[in-house]
């Protein structure tokens, strides 16, 4: 065959196989492979650039459903063959390897923090999502336009973008991207491989963003991890295993927390059996710092409430980030559930400190109180559900405030200073496990094992300074049991709660299946809105008055993240995670 009797068939094959693509690929993919809100980009994807043809090939076969990938067996041998090869093609300058940073295309600066900067996983330390800027209100948020997305190669995607400097944040399955606020444009890009012998949420690849602290960037890895990133480059610093020395099942999931110079993270895996802590450690070295275990040993306060065996896997993760009052420097910290979670034989009493908040000195550690919203929990009910600091006017005097909207079905307000419980209430229509909290601050328990199931979630909450009510999603939903309740499939309701009374003052039924693990949560501007993440896919902005829908975007993607907002060169964006992609939103 001469030369260009071979150049041609090769330009053939490659003509058919990109004509493949565009058939059977695009429409999830798009048709550059760059992604779109259906499906992630597979070009420049490491991912797939560390796969050979035949992994490719194979993974196209049989697909993978977890993920929304259909399986293409019905395809012909030698297609699918040439689709695999088109995927090489397409990442063949792909920088892959296990701790690969893509050069940074543009410096990236840092300097005193500006107003529209969105720093930490919730914004700000107090963990109210509510936002002063109003750029984008309710007279103008009609007009709201989609202005880039940015596809990372995961599905469920449940990050909240850092926002800094004109420079977005962002992580997937053991990645941080670093990307130009305006564009879209990936400015550096860190990753490694998935961890082998993972389990839960942290085999899945869950991780919900990082932490900046001048030229560094922290993150933690899968298998509970905490690095430090260049932030211009992207490149490692420094690694050390948070749980050093432990042989237990520890996940990393959590966004940490800057603190006092000091990087405060927690882990995951108490569904497995860990015994649960929060740490700090050096931004400079890596070095730990102080360590609170969540699950106490014997001759350690709160043992008493483990009456069987010594709780030496006892659960109690700590995988949500914390709120921090820097006027008490005190931090707030969430734990989850005991282990065995539905198996109580060998755990008799409250089992503290599951299911609790924790207030700790921020600089030794140290508990200087906590409360348990569900002692000796048996339904997998994690106090790990954001706990918003507020100064307010409360019942007539000024109070520091904390709120707390709890998985077991009750709305909290505490004394953030010492504990007390100033008000627990129903925020569910339907709540049998316990009759009511009683006015020492414990639960009147009716049946442990009875409604609800999940009432609400780790997603993002918001209290509005203005309207003084209190934002989140709700479900409604009593899945059977031992006990014979009727097995509902539920209702989700974006909800809004007076603080002083815990009445709904309005709610808003949401489209889609309850079940859909859609836990996005909501964030608040004083633009008086609401943006928020529906069952089916829809990005939604509302008025904080009445929750009546203002703006929508369908993503058509299962939506897991909570959304932000910041601001640069004097314009606000909306941004928010969705299925496999970062979304930015702008007038």
């Amino acid at each position: 065959m001469s030369r260009f009797a071979l150049l041609f068939l090769l330009s053939a094959q490659q003509l058919f196989a990109q004509q493949l693509f565009t058939n059977r690929c695009a429409g999830c993919h798009g048709e550059d492979a760059r992604g779109t809100a259906k499906g992630p980009g597979l070009a420049m994807n490491p991912r797939v650039a560390e796969q050979s043809a035949e992994q490719l090939r194979a993974y196209l076969e049989r697909g993978n459903a977890g993920a929304g990938m259909p399986s293409f067996a019905d395809l012909p041998a030698d297609d699918l063959v040439s689709l695999a090869k088109y995927l090489r093609r397409i990442n063949a300058d792909t920088i892959v390897g296990p701790e690969a940073a893509t050069e940074p295309t543009r410096k990236i600066s840092w300097g005193a923090p500006q107003p529209g900067d969105w720093l930490t996983y919730n914004g700000n330390y107090s963990a109210n999502r509510y936002s002063p800027l109003k750029q984008i209100g309710t007279l103008n948020v009609s007009l709201l336009k989609l202005k880039w997305v940015f596809p990372i190669a995961y599905f469920g995607l449940e990050v909240t973008p850092l926002a800094a400097n004109g420079v977005l944040y962002v992580t997937g399955p053991n990645q941080v991207f670093a990307l130009d606020a305006l564009t879209g444009e990936a400015l550096w890009h860190y990753s490694r491989p998935a961890s082998t012998g993972m389990v839960g949420d942290a085999r899945l690849g869950t991780n919900r963003g990082v932490a900046i602290l001048r030229d560094r960037v922290f993150f933690v890895t899968d298998n509970a991890h905490l690095l430090a990133l260049d932030r211009a480059s992207g490149k490692l610093l420094w690694e050390t295993p948070m749980a050093s020395g432990e042989q237990q099942h520890y996940g990393g999931t959590v966004a940490p927390l800057v603190v006092n110079e000091t990087v405060v993270a927690g882990v995951a895996g108490a569904d497995e059996g860990i015994r649960g802590f929060v740490a700090a450690f050096r931004p400079d070295t890596g070095a730990l710092v102080w360590r609170h275990w969540t699950v106490p040993r014997r001759g350690e306060p709160g043992i008493e409430t483990w009456q069987g065996k010594e709780p030496i896997a006892g659960g109690g993760s700590t995988w949500l980030t914390g709120s921090y009052d820097p006027s008490s420097d005190t931090l707030y910290w969430p734990t989850g559930n005991p282990w065995p979670d539905g198996d109580d034989r060998d755990r008799p009493g409250d089992n503290l400190y599951t299911n609790c908040v924790l207030a700790l000195n921020a600089k030794t550690g140290d508990l200087k109180w906590h409360y348990q919203f569900t002692p000796h929990d048996l339904k997998d009910r994690d106090a790990t559900e954001p706990n918003v600091l507020v100064d307010t006017v409360y019942k007539g005097k000024p109070s520091r405030l904390l709120l707390h909207a709890d998985r077991n079905g009750f709305f909290y307000v505490l004394d953030r200073t010492n504990g007390e419980l100033l008000l627990a209430k129903p925020f569910l229509r339907r709540v049998d496990w316990a009759k009511s909290i009683g006015p020492d601050g414990r639960p009147v328990v009716a049946d442990p094992r009875g409604c609800p199931s999940d009432a609400a979630n780790w997603d993002a909450t918001a209290f509005s300074p203005v309207t003084r009510l209190y934002y989140f999603m709700a479900l409604e939903e009593c899945v059977g049991g031992p006990t014979g309740y009727p097995d509902q499939t539920g209702q989700r309701f974006l909800r809004a709660v007076n603080i002083e009374t815990g009445e709904i003052v309005w709610e808003v039924p949401q489209p889609g299946p309850a079940r859909a693990k859609t836990w996005s949560g909501v964030l608040a501007t004083a633009g008086d809105l609401i943006f928020y993440g529906q069952p089916n896919g829809g990005f939604t902005a509302a008025d904080q008055r009445n929750g009546k829908t203002l703006w929508q975007f369908p993503t058509n993607v299962r939506m897991k993240a909570s959304p932000m907002t910041f601001s640069f060169g004097g314009n606000q964006y909306i941004a928010v995670a969705a299925g496999p992609n970062i979304l930015c939103f702008g007038l």
